[in-house]
């Protein structure tokens, strides 16, 4: 009776959890390496335009991430012509080097805070484009080949 009243309980916990989650996709890289020119394009409709919701980015990178930490470019563009443009900088490793995120083995995936509490307006199609903003320190063009992004994502959820 035990065991049924606990898988019960995950499995309500497991549907209930889902049902935070609005929308939410992944795009692979060029085998592992993101292209400085190559932004990557989301394109969302059908949001709730009263409810407020939270926006997260998804990185999963492998151990050929050369970096501890990554800068990326946020333009979310919406229905209306507007956009908003943000420049964010995530942490990626320790100082010790261990990887931050989940997963096993070689492979981390993290969830990273984009926007908190954000009500979509009008109803329409948004798009959210993301690109990589890395340098190396002294070198003002910036990193053009970006190695071990092997998926960027985004996922939208209702606020609580």
């Amino acid at each position: 009776m035990l065991k049924h009243l606990f898988f019960s309980g995950i499995i309500i916990l497991a549907i209930s959890c889902s049902n935070a989650i609005v929308k939410s996709e992944f795009k692979s890289t060029d085998g592992g390496v993101w292209a400085k020119n190559e932004a990557i394009d989301f394109s969302f409709s059908e949001i709730d335009t009263l409810q407020k919701h939270d926006m997260f980015l998804h990185i999963r990178n492998d151990n050929s991430f050369p970096y501890s930490n990554l800068f990326l470019i946020a333009d979310l563009k919406y229905p209306n012509g507007a956009s908003v443009t943000d420049t964010l900088e995530y942490e990626m490793a320790l100082p010790d080097g261990t990887w931050l995120g989940t997963g096993y083995g070689g492979v981390k995936e993290n969830k990273l805070w984009y926007k908190q509490n954000i009500v979509f307006p009008t109803s329409g199609v948004y798009t959210l484009n993301v690109s990589h903003a890395m340098r190396k320190n002294g070198n003002v063009n910036g990193v053009q080949n970006l190695e071990g992004i092997l998926d960027v994502g985004f996922e939208i959820v209702k606020s609580k």
